[in-house]
């Protein structure tokens, strides 16, 4: 049935008919089943709302007048109720579609409610704000004109108009009237004066109080320029339009190569830009990876940016060194530098001023690694110490000490002389320019002849003042302790003469005495800080190194938040070992670090490169033929700490000759990892581990790939072994011992066998496995072996001299008589290197 009153009409379809409801208003009208153009009213359930009364309820039975043919009444039947459950479910869904259109309907009117709110409530609160402004630049206009009114003479009252008296604050504040809701009457309008214009546009609003009035509002707030900015980018947020900015042009320092975040970081632009940029000229990189100077200036160029180039080794200029004001410096401790000849007591001599016990921890009773040091004496003066090795290997590590040092204290043992390592630490004191003080030590032992040793100083032009020289000499002991306060005064006089000063307010500046690679805390670099104080958290680099203080730590172990001047301390934080000698310095950001570390790596990589290549056919000739004539023993080299790794490498360095020579395959410290095995394998090399041990996968690596692993606590032991396996290396002498002459005095054919000679040995002894010349005419022919060697018929192993003999040489048939037969052996004998 159709509805002209604009209401909804659904259709079912179902069982050859269709199904029309109407919707008016939330009711349901009559529902009207066409079949074959027969209609069949169908009455509504009870209790619906319009229900005629009277109706029956339920299905209503078929009239078998209106059935159509064919179909019986059992199938009318279950065709009605059929059509009336589809009817009673599609008003369901239609009322369940109802609610849910009116539930969004609520919805949005609820939101639009909820932005209406907000939209108010902003504008309240831009309002309430700017007449708390408004009120407070009119009470601080009113204050003023208060202020100028008093400060002003009274006119005189004229005797027509009495002068009204002054109303209380409170009336003041009040409208004229009593009424607080009327507005009080202009002056104007009252017959007065003119009212002033106010400031603020004669806009008012807001409840003013005593405390607003008399301290000229409430405070800062924002102005009205802020709020209209504000409120122009929520609209234009809201309406989804760019938010337009100034373009901010930036000066770009451009290295020869630079990372694709740090030029984006240099740009201020978003890193995702530059890459698509990228892209788009071809460039497939991604923010890690490294682009040339030429494409970062086209990236430049297309952010609108300006380009400023610059060479690798302007990275450098961050840590260039700025004079100290003078008025900054401040006294620092001194540094001062034991050195002298192995076992002649310099740990001993320390551990006695520093009341420990260092020189028990030490492998075969000698020092093996550089140790800093800080001590306070019982004057109260701090000194910081650096202990040397005394071996003839750590050559480098003493020429680090003196010269980061400020005072050498050279030790020498009082029942020995001037030892080679002691003329080297005097070579490296005078070379760095520091002023020295020697200690004779072990003075307390029955042998003891100090005088011997200040004469033997003056043969290397060291004249103590003993001796009337300008060098302090001290005899000490380090087992009973006599004369170290001596010592410890005359190295607190130095000190004073130099009068050393540093600005610990800078940035610092030190240099690393020693590093290692510990397993728990990584690479570990004990510094000490020559200037400025060093904090944790500085970023710092170090050599071709760099890393952010992570932690410090004292002579003691103990954790301290900074080292100051002479301080030694060892830093945790770094991405690598640095070689021992490195200098250290702060820099600001952390790329600053990394591009310089970077510039050096390359740097080292390309000296290193250019010096181990050959510039001319004729050096790669030679070089080539210098290699096959020499013999080589790889080996692989890993020490506990940075400083023995260099002593050990310089050692096998020198061990051997023109024939054969040590090659270090790589060194390094810290364990011995399976990538060292892996090495090792690859070339054939013995893996020499110093103080250190293989974890445990290396070790099994090692058994299955038959690699030599040997481990050396005593850098000598380490040095004998290498020199003899070097030396196994060596072709063996060959000697020629003469042991017999042989004359021929004539020649057989002999069937089988070829040219006979028969000899007489004249000399000595011939025997059948020794070696033969030929001579003739004293001129050798040939060399070679016999063949045979017969008395008479028989083969004999050695002929007598006077005795006659048959002999055959071996592949050689050109005999004369009268020739003669030299016999020799050849004896092989081992070569050493010395």
């Amino acid at each position: 049935m159709s509805d002209t009153d604009g209401k909804k009409t659904l259709g079912l379809g179902g069982q050859g008919g269709q199904v029309k409801q109407s919707f008016s208003h939330g009711r349901t009208k009559s529902v009207v089943v066409e079949k074959k153009r027969k209609r069949v009213v169908v009455p509504k359930a009870a209790g619906q709302p319009g229900a005629g009364a009277g109706k029956p309820s339920g299905t209503p039975k078929s009239d078998p007048s209106r059935r159509p043919a064919g179909i019986s009444e059992a199938e009318m039947e279950r065709r009605l109720k059929a059509l009336a459950a589809a009817k009673a479910r599609e008003t369901e869904e239609a009322a369940a579609r109802l609610a849910e259109e009116r539930a969004r309907e609520e919805e949005r009117q609820r939101r639009r409610d909820e932005a209406e709110a907000r939209e108010r409530e902003e504008r309240e609160r831009e309002e309430a704000l700017r007449a708390k402004e408004e009120e407070g630049a009119r009470a601080k206009a009113e204050a003023e004109e208060r202020k100028a009114r008093k400060a002003a003479p009274a006119p005189a009252p004229e005797p027509s108009a009495p002068a009204a008296p002054e109303a209380p604050l409170s009336e003041r504040a009040r409208p004229a009237g009593g009424d607080a809701r009327k507005p009080a009457k202009r002056d104007d309008e009252r017959g007065g004066r003119p009212a002033k214009p106010r400031e603020d546009g004669g806009r008012r609003s807001g409840k003013l109080t005593l405390n607003d009035a008399l301290t000229g509002g409430g405070g800062r707030q924002r102005s009205m320029a802020a709020m209209k900015r504000k409120q122009e980018k929520a609209r234009q947020k809201a309406m989804g339009q760019a938010q337009s900015r100034e373009k901010v042009v930036r000066e770009v320092q451009l290295p020869e190569t630079i990372v694709v975040q740090e030029l984006a970081n240099r740009m201020a632009e978003r890193a995702a830009d530059v890459v698509k940029s990228l892209m788009k000229m071809g460039v497939m990189a991604t923010m890690n990876q490294s682009i040339d100077a030429d494409t970062a200036e086209l990236v430049i160029e297309e952010f609108g940016h300006k380009m400023v180039r610059v060479s690798d080794a302007d990275v450098e200029q961050v840590i260039e060194q700025v004079a100290d004001n003078p008025d900054d410096l401040q006294s620092r401790p001194p540094i001062i530098t034991i050195m002298g000849h192995v076992d002649h007591g310099k740990t001993s001599l320390l551990d006695a001023i520093r009341k420990t016990n260092v020189v028990s921890g030490e492998a075969g009773g000698i020092t093996q690694h550089i140790g800093a040091y800080q001590v306070t004496t019982e004057s109260g003066a701090v000194l910081s110490f650096l202990d040397t090795p005394g071996h003839a290997a750590f050559t480098s590590m003493r020429a680090r000490g003196a010269n980061v040092t400020d005072v050498v204290v050279l030790v020498v043992a009082a029942d020995d002389s001037v030892m080679p390592q002691t003329i080297e630490a005097i070579n490296h004191a005078r070379a760095a320019k520091v002023p020295m003080i020697v200690a004779i030590n072990k003075c307390d032992r029955p042998a003891a002849d100090p005088n011997k040793v200040r004469t033997q100083l003056l043969q290397h032009e060291v004249v103590v003042e003993a001796m009337s020289g300008d060098v302090q000499d001290v005899e000490v002991s380090a087992v009973t302790g006599a004369g170290l306060d001596e010592l410890l005064e005359a190295i607190a006089l130095q000190a004073e003469i130099l009068e050393l000063k540093a600005n610990p307010d800078r940035s610092a500046m030190g240099a690393v005495i020693e590093a290692q690679l510990d397993v728990g805390r990584g690479p570990v670099a004990t510094v000490l800080v020559q200037n400025g104080t060093l904090r944790q958290g500085d970023i710092f680099v170090v050599g071709e190194q760099w890393g952010k203080v992570r932690a410090l730590q004292n002579d003691q172990g103990a954790r301290v938040k900074e080292a100051g001047p002479s301080v030694p301390v060892e830093v945790l934080g770094l991405n690598g070992t640095p070689e021992a000698g490195d200098v250290l310095n702060v820099v600001e950001t952390e790329a600053q670090a990394r591009e310089i570390a970077e510039y050096r790596q390359q740097a080292a990589k390309d000296k290193r490169a250019a010096a181990g290549a050959a510039t001319t056919l004729e050096q790669l000739m030679a070089k080539a033929k210098e290699d096959k004539d020499v013999a080589e023993l790889p080996v692989l080299v890993k020490a506990d700490v940075q400083g023995s790794a260099e002593a050990i490498v310089q050692a096998l360095e020198k061990i051997g000759n023109e024939e054969v020579r040590v090659r270090v395959l790589h060194y390094g410290v810290g364990a011995i990892t399976d990538s060292d095995v892996g090495l090792a394998e690859a070339s054939g090399a013995p893996i020499i581990g110093f103080n250190v041990r293989a974890n445990a996968t290396a070790r099994g690596s090692a058994q299955q790939k038959g690699v030599e692993i040997r481990y050396y606590s005593i850098i000598y032991d380490l040095i004998d072994d290498i020199k003899a396996a070097a030396s196994g290396l060596l072709s063996a002498e060959v000697r020629e011992n003469f042991i017999g002459y042989a004359e021929i005095r004539e020649v057989f054919k002999v069937t089988g066998v070829g040219k006979v000679a028969g000899c007489l040995v004249t000399e000595g002894i011939a025997r059948r496995s020794a070696g033969v010349r030929l001579l003739r005419d004293n001129v050798v022919i040939h060399e070679g072996t016999l063949k045979t060697l017969k008395r008479f018929k028989d083969e004999v192993k050695e002929v007598q001299s006077g005795q006659e003999c048959g002999m055959a040489f071996e592949n050689y048939d050109d005999i004369r008589p009268k020739d003669v037969i030299e016999i020799f052996e050849r004896e092989e004998i081992e070569r050493n290197l010395t």
